[in-house]
Formats: C-alpha cells, sequence, structure tokens
C-alpha cells in the first residue's frame, strides 16, 4: 500500500512566504524592470523565485545563514532565485515595452 502524504501548512508559514515572496520580488523587480511592476506581480514573482532559489541553491550545495535572523536568510534565497527568474524571463523577452508612435 501507498503511504498517503499528509502535507498541513500553518497560517504563520504561509503568512511568512507572502512576506519573503514580497520583500523578494519587489527588490528583483526593481533591479530588472525598474519601477512600475504591480504588487501582486512582485508577489508572485517573489514566491516563484523563493521555490527556484530553494531548488538551485539545494542542487549546488549552497546554504545561506543570518545568524540570529532566519528570515533574512530565506529573503536572501528567494531573491536570489527571484533575479534568475527575472533575467531568464528578460532573455526570453517578456516584459519589454515597445515604443508606440
Amino acid at each position: 500500500m501507498p503511504e498517503q502524504i499528509n502535507f498541513q501548512i500553518s497560517f504563520h508559514d504561509l503568512l511568512l512566504w507572502v512576506i519573503v515572496g514580497l520583500v523578494a520580488g519587489v527588490i528583483a523587480g526593481r533591479a530588472i524592470f525598474g519601477p512600475g511592476l504591480s504588487v501582486f506581480a512582485a508577489l508572485i514573482i517573489g514566491i516563484l523565485g523563493a521555490i527556484l532559489g530553494n531548488v538551485l541553491a539545494g542542487f549546488f550545495g549552497i546554504s545561506v545563514s543570518v545568524a540570529g535572523i532566519p528570515i533574512l536568510s530565506q529573503i536572501v534565497i528567494a531573491l536570489f532565485g527571484a533575479l534568475v527568474l527575472l533575467l531568464v524571463l528578460r532573455l526570453l523577452g517578456v516584459g519589454r515595452r515597445r515604443a508606440v508612435y
């Protein structure tokens, strides 16, 4: 019999993901696209960046830890992932504004 996977998330964990994602998304969005990125877009980019950052950090064996401030460690990893994600999107042509004549 296959094992049943039990996935539970607390409100506190969800709130931390939103905060980390929002901070990382806003910083990465400003760095790559400049002003004009919406809060919702920054949140989505930050959360996807956090996932990508954790996958890349695990793959390359990178560990970031800030003594006494564990959320800052997660923000650094999420920021790295969000920057990589936005750079790839920028290389693919997503987010380029076309001049209207």
